[in-house]
């Protein structure tokens, strides 16, 4: 069979779940099913007790004082579950939306009230369990999952207030990026940019610094003027770039670790239209005239198709024409992008040396024409994400593109790495050391590239800097295992070469240490942590993996 294999080990970096999990073939240990049996037999003898014992995956078991003025013991623990058991599952098995990561929260919980959420984090402080909230889980890493109590936002989605004038709208922010848009459309309103889904709840993008593309639009989080949060001792903070101004620039992209986002404010603009054109290019006429085609459109966008030259140039800008769709075809339809895709992937598991043909065979069949469509802004901004897939994505100095597309181009076709270090220590001493050989990778396409205008959210991978996103993608056809991790390796180490910060929703590899050296505001957004966190209620294993230094 010629099936590709990964050739590097990435200890982990990629397969890491909270303790005590369950977990696909792909991205965690395998668990038994008699193993499984007996965790969720502990996990719910352990929930019943009325006296909780502390564990290896357990905070330290406390007795406090809360807001209330009462002191709780374990007969206050047993108040506080039965007053919450409506709103909870025990073990209910998460996984996210690419079902690559998955794990067995003790307690799932989906309050409709900030109240019940103060509820939970009592409970949670006093029986020293760990707290994560969830929107959609569409993050492709371990950053949502929590052994301990996860507390799902879809029932705090309502309305808040509308301000035409100023063109606000304050929302609970576990409300779906859907219901947002049409909330805006009924008072012409839209968001100013978008990613390539709305499927994500308000807190979620926000909190992971998702951001669309345009030279003069920064990532969504910037549009966050105040917002809601509740802390580990179960304090409400409304905070705000004028209020509490330091407490408001660690919390708007978090990942969750400050605490749990209930409300935000977002800033607007007045609904409009974009008319959109994309066409192909190649990829050497492309990046020699890179400063040019970013500026070229509000809104710029690129596909390249590895193992080719081919790329697809996205333009969209305002306009008041009427909405003009392209015609029906086959090459666009559903069921050729989608489910004959899918199909033919799935073959190239198999088969990887025809990966290169289908590269081509698909830029053929979709985009080698131009495609021109007037439509709302929220429909030309969205894609569909096909299925089930593994992604990296990391920003870059936009300066840095032409260069870093190059050296990933060289490293797809080569299967080694050149790094700017290499290559300065040759020009310097006037020899080489030879690389070890590699075989050349087979990897899917597209390649994605957009441009983001720099902000000054603090743990923003734009953060001081305009930046230019970088997407790789390896699809999971009908949920089946792809290799990936020489790809994921050999990019993390280019883009990491050329100054690069990782996208927060993705899996990646980078110390707490190296993200230090990465983000300058990173020791202060560490400081308001500890001080809103000090016990790490809001921590779990990917937090501990990428912002923990070690002491």
């Amino acid at each position: 069979m010629d099936h590709q294999e990964d050739s590097i080990p990435m200890d982990g970096s990629f397969i890491v779940v909270p303790k005590d999990t369950l977990s696909s073939s792909t991205t965690t240990t395998t668990t038994t099913s008699q193993e499984q049996q007996q965790q969720a037999h502990t996990t719910s003898s352990s929930a019943a007790a009325t006296t909780v014992a502390t564990t290896t995956s357990t905070r330290k078991t406390i007795t406090t004082t809360t807001t209330d003025g009462k002191v709780h013991n374990g007969a206050s623990v047993s108040l506080l579950q039965k007053e919450l058991q409506a709103l909870s599952t025990p073990n209910k098995v998460f996984q996210n939306w690419a079902k690559t990561f998955r794990c067995v929260p003790e307690q799932y919980y989906t309050p409709s009230t900030e109240e019940e959420i103060i509820k939970i984090i009592h409970l949670a402080r006093i029986s020293g369990k760990n707290v994560k909230a969830i929107g959609t889980g569409h993050s492709p890493s371990d950053l949502a999952c929590t052994d301990g109590f996860m507390i799902n936002t879809d029932k705090l989605n309502r309305l808040i207030s509308v301000d035409e004038t100023k063109m606000t709208i304050t929302v609970q922010a576990g409300m779906k990026l859907h219901k947002l848009h049409d909330l805006l459309e009924l008072h012409d309103l839209a968001m100013s940019n978008l990613g390539s889904i709305s499927d994500q709840s308000v807190a979620g993008i926000m909190s992971t610094a998702t951001h669309g593309t345009g030279a003069e639009y920064p990532s969504m989080c910037a549009s966050v003027l105040e917002l809601t949060l509740i802390t580990a001792s179960g304090e409400t903070i409304s905070c705000s770039k004028t209020e509490k101004a330091d407490i408001f620039n660690a919390a708007v992209c978090s990942l969750g670790a400050l605490g749990i986002i209930t409300r935000m404010t977002l800033q607007c603009e007045k609904a409009f239209r974009l008319e959109n054109k994309q066409e192909p290019a190649k990829l050497d006429d492309v990046l020699n005239n890179l400063d040019s085609i970013i500026h070229s459109a509000e809104h710029v966008r690129l596909w390249w198709y590895p193992h080719t030259d081919n790329v697809v140039v996205w333009r969209a800008n305002r306009t008041t024409k009427e909405i003009s769709l392209p015609a029906p075809s086959w090459r666009t339809s559903k069921w050729f992008s989608v489910h004959v895709y899918e199909a033919l992937v799935y073959i190239c598991r198999f088969i990887p040396r025809l990966i290169p043909t289908l590269s081509r065979f698909m830029f053929w069949a979709t985009q080698s024409k131009p495609i021109e469509r007037v439509d709302d802004s929220v429909k030309v901004f969205n894609f569909d994400c096909l299925f089930s897939q593994y992604v990296n994505e990391w920003s870059i100095p936009w300066s840095r593109t032409a260069e870093a597309l190059r050296a990933l181009d060289q490293f797809i076709e080569s299967g080694t790495v050149t790094d700017n270090e290499d290559k300065k220590s040759t020009t310097a001493t006037g020899t080489k050391t030879a690389a070890k050989k590699e075989a050349p990778l087979k990897v899917h396409f597209p390649v994605e590239i957009r441009f983001v205008k720099k902000d000054d959210v603090w743990l923003s991978p734009a953060y001081g800097v305009d930046s230019c996103y970088i997407g790789i993608i390896m699809y999971r056809p009908y949920g089946k295992a792809v290799p990936y991790k020489r790809f994921w390796a050999g990019y993390e180490k280019i883009m990491a070469s050329f100054a690069g910060r990782p996208h927060w929703a993705k899996a990646h590899s980078v110390s707490p240490e190296g993200l230090e050296e990465s983000y300058p505001k990173m020791k202060e957004f560490s400081a308001i942590r500890q001080r809103l966190d000090p016990e790490g209620m809001f921590l779990n294993d990917y937090l501990r993996r990428h912002l923990v230094v070690p002491k």
